[in-house]
């Protein structure tokens, strides 16, 4: 449920947030358990920077993607208020996420990897349907697709104990998470602001069918990324929690 006072709601009883997080709430508990087996596993010392390497591919893609919806929002904005309305708040969110992937990568050299490895590997077709269905959706639908795959990546913040936690059973030193860290914290005014935006946006049915096509899309995709992920899992590696 949203943590922010509603807005103009969509017929019934909800507001267009409410509307949102349903929607995904009818697949995270699947991904929820993903990640739940990532964190706990035996061998999440080996896991974890594979982990930062598939995070890394996710997040420089946050930028370009918010860059192309704003141009389209902009375009559109004359005669479509919902695109007027985004204007503001991608023009805000985009520069509070620049610099994110340099974070991933300080975190790798901090636990001893290799950072420039991300930037010579060829990412993964899972990950070109994650980020290349935005960039389609933005350019040849409606940039208000965008909010649905961040309802995903900023709505549900990691736990501000999973840093330390991941230190305990990796042993890897406290600059190799901070990531994860910064956006325990972070998220939460992210995921806030974002919802408020879209309770504040003239939304009919259709864009509601476009943010929660995008929305289910992203964590569809995202699942598949863990489950991959997960599948690399060999050795135990990390000591006792």
């Amino acid at each position: 449920m949203s943590t922010v006072a509603p807005a103009t709601a969509v017929p019934g009883t909800r507001s267009h947030s409410e509307v949102v997080r349903g929607k995904i709430g009818l697949l995270m508990p699947g991904f929820s358990a993903l990640t739940s087996r990532l964190w706990t596993s035996p061998a999440v010392a080996e896991l974890y920077p594979r982990y930062l390497r598939l995070l890394h591919t996710a997040i420089r893609a946050t930028v370009p993607l918010m860059d192309l919806a704003l141009e389209r929002a902009e375009a559109l904005a004359p005669t479509d208020p919902v695109a007027a309305g985004l204007t503001g708040y991608l023009a805000r969110h985009r520069r509070e996420e620049r610099g994110h992937d340099e974070w991933v990568r300080e975190d790798l050299a901090a636990i001893g990897r290799d950072p420039d490895e991300v930037l010579r590997a060829m990412p993964g077709p899972a990950v070109a349907n994650l980020v290349g269905a935005q960039y389609y959706w933005i350019r040849h639908h409606h940039p208000v697709c965008l909010l649905g795959h961040i309802a995903v990546l900023e709505g549900y913040p990691p736990s501000p104990a999973l840093a330390g936690y991941l230190r305990e059973r990796t042993g890897y030193p406290a600059d190799g998470f901070r990531t994860l860290h910064r956006h325990a914290t972070l998220d939460i005014r992210h995921r806030d602001e974002l919802l408020r935006t879209i309770d504040g946006l003239p939304l009919t049915p259709e864009h509601h069918t476009a943010i929660g096509v995008s929305a289910l899309h992203t964590l569809q995709t995202t699942t598949v990324l863990f489950e991959e992920l997960l599948a690399t899992e060999s050795a135990p590696a990390a000591r006792p929690a």
